[in-house]
């Protein structure tokens, strides 16, 4: 009896222990709140948006209603073949892929994460395609695969369609491990398989697209596709999130004329446009400033 005793005082020992550590195991969800203006940390600054604001940044709106403007193209288009540095852990379909190098390196290092989990057969089948290159693909394809040029997110150079050397998408491991996971490293599922009613596009297992965090996280979140992430932004003008320790502020601003704002003083901040009629700045906040 003495020895089923210290077992049972064993296992409820082992057990207490587990629910002590598994939160240090577990990962943060976001967490949004409303804020009532821009002054929330103090000191404010202003800033500079022009008009050609809205057309620029990582939260543009593309689809058949907001056609992509000339200057919203990702300054840093490159061609991948070659570039060991920004295509470690993955292959190309073929050697004509460009894409944002900045957005190359993000796509890596997110690969490098799916490695460590054992899912390692990516591929990348398309990145930025010019306005000629979705022409001719249109003429090709048709509507029923492809958007006419001018309306699709490859023109911007933050979207890629990813593969698996293995199996279709919509069966492969590296298909779920990116629904599942992509988010994580500021890219979304662009084409979801719930969302077709929303962004008119039937569900793509392989088109993915760099958002950035936190607006990743709080899509993933609330299960929001883009267009539904940018009204949201609209409706809410203001709120704070916070993700593992990282504080962000995002505000909306409607833009039809060049302006000045005023954003918290002092911290990291990025503007994107909507593409339709406003900008989006995400300030990035002292991790020690109170909530």
């Amino acid at each position: 009896m003495k020895k089923w005793g210290f077992l049972l005082l064993l296992l409820l020992a082992l057990g207490y222990a587990i629910v002590q550590i598994a939160p240090y195991f577990q990962e943060e969800k976001i967490e949004i709140k409303d804020i009532e203006d821009n002054r929330v940390s103090g000191e404010t600054k202003q800033i500079e948006v022009l008009t050609e604001h809205v057309h620029k940044g990582n939260l543009l709106l593309v689809n058949q209603d907001y056609p992509v403007q000339k200057d919203s193209t990702k300054e840093d288009i490159v061609s991948l073949f070659g570039q060991e540095e920004l295509t470690q852990g993955y292959v190309l379909l073929n050697g004509d892929i460009e894409l944002s190098a900045s957005i190359a390196k993000k796509f890596s290092e997110m690969v490098a994460a799916a490695n460590k989990d054992g899912v390692n057969h990516f591929l990348i089948s398309s990145g930025f395609r010019g306005f000629d290159q979705q022409a001719a693909l249109f003429q090709e394809m048709g509507s029923s695969y492809a958007l006419e040029a001018g309306h699709s997110e490859h023109h911007l150079g933050t979207a890629l369609d990813v593969g698996s050397t293995q199996m279709q998408m919509s069966k492969a491991p590296e298909g779920r491990w990116i629904e599942d996971h992509a988010w994580k490293y500021g890219f979304i599922l662009r084409y979801p398989a719930d969302k077709t009613d929303v962004t008119g596009i039937e569900y793509e297992p392989w088109h993915i697209r760099y958002v950035g965090l936190p607006h990743s996280a709080i899509m993933k979140e609330n299960n929001f596709a883009l267009e539904e992430y940018l009204d949201y932004l609209k409706e809410e003008q203001a709120f704070s999130a916070s993700r593992n320790g990282e504080n962000y502020e995002i505000y909306y601003y409607p833009v039809n004329s060049d302006t000045t704002i005023e954003i918290p003083a002092g911290e990291r901040y990025e503007i994107s446009g909507n593409n339709m009629d406003g900008v989006i700045v995400t300030v990035f906040m002292d991790k020690n400033i109170a909530e």
